[in-house]
C-alpha cells in the first residue's frame, strides 16, 4: 500500500513538472525567436513609414533603385532601376538596401 501512495505522489509531481518545463520552452522561443522577429518587423514599418524621394532601396523581388515617387493614396512606390526606367511597386515590398550610405541631412 506504501507503495502505491507514492507512486501517486511521484506521478502528481512529474505532471508539475511537465507544466513548468513547456513554460520555459515557451519563455525560451519568445526571447530568442518571436521577439526579435518583432522587433525587426517593426524597424521595416518604421523604415517604410519614413520613405523620402532619392532614397536607395531594394525592392521584395532584389531589385536595386531609387525612390522617384511616392503616392500615399494607392500606397505604391516609383522606383527608378535604370536610365529611363522606373517601376511601380507596393510599398510593403520596399526595404532599405543594405549597401547604400546613408546621408548626412
Amino acid at each position: 500500500m506504501t507503495n502505491f501512495v507514492l507512486a501517486a505522489q511521484a506521478a502528481q509531481g512529474g505532471g508539475m513538472s511537465m507544466i513548468i518545463m513547456m513554460v520555459a520552452i515557451f519563455a525560451i522561443m519568445w526571447f530568442f525567436m518571436i521577439k526579435p522577429q518583432q522587433k525587426k518587423q517593426k524597424e521595416i514599418q518604421k523604415f517604410q513609414n519614413e520613405l523620402s524621394e532619392g532614397q536607395q532601396v531594394i525592392t521584395g523581388g532584389g531589385i536595386y533603385g531609387t525612390v522617384k515617387s511616392i503616392d500615399l493614396a494607392k500606397n505604391t512606390v516609383d522606383v527608378k532601376i535604370a536610365r529611363d526606367v522606373i517601376i511601380t511597386v507596393d510599398k510593403s515590398y520596399v526595404f532599405k538596401d543594405p549597401t547604400s550610405v546613408p546621408t548626412t541631412k
